[in-house]
């Protein structure tokens, strides 16, 4: 499956390569992050105690309100922000605080993203070209399957 290229129907940010942190979970920065450590605090989420700082997080879908938009921002400023963040679905919420953030985001691709691409595999996101693209670089997985 090495160079297989999945296309976003919605994309920003810069073009970026790096590990993928896969769960079939959502995403709320406020209620699923400890923003201090860097790590997924939650309980309840399939990442819990994983660090998600200088990692492609690949998760289903945002979560939560507006405290998301400024929290990234905070988390940027202090260096403590996801690499990337892919998800099955965004909400304008989540576009907004990426954005806001400088963190690139990707989005609606015609497939379970979460299931195709293995926690810990290179990946590459282009999202500023006409057709945005995750495009999977290497699988050191050995077939492990992704979280969730």
């Amino acid at each position: 499956m090495r160079d297989a290229m999945f296309y976003a129907g919605c994309a920003m940010g810069h073009k970026i390569q790096g590990r993928a942190l896969v769960a079939k979970d959502g995403f709320s920065a406020r209620y699923d992050l400890d923003r201090i450590k860097g790590v997924f605090s939650r309980p309840e989420h399939v990442l819990a105690g994983q660090s998600y700082l200088g990692r492609v997080l690949i998760l289903d879908a945002a979560k939560g309100g507006v405290a998301t938009a400024w929290m990234l921002f905070e988390m940027a400023s202090r260096s403590m922000i996801p690499l990337a963040l892919v998800l099955n679905r965004a909400n304008p919420i989540m576009a907004q605080g990426a954005a806001h953030a400088g963190l690139p985001l990707m989005s609606d691709f015609d497939c379970d993203i979460t299931s195709v691409i293995p926690s810990g595999a290179l990946v590459e996101l282009e999202p500023s070209v006409e057709r945005p693209y995750l495009k999977l670089l290497r699988d050191d997985t050995n077939g492990a399957p992704s979280l969730g």
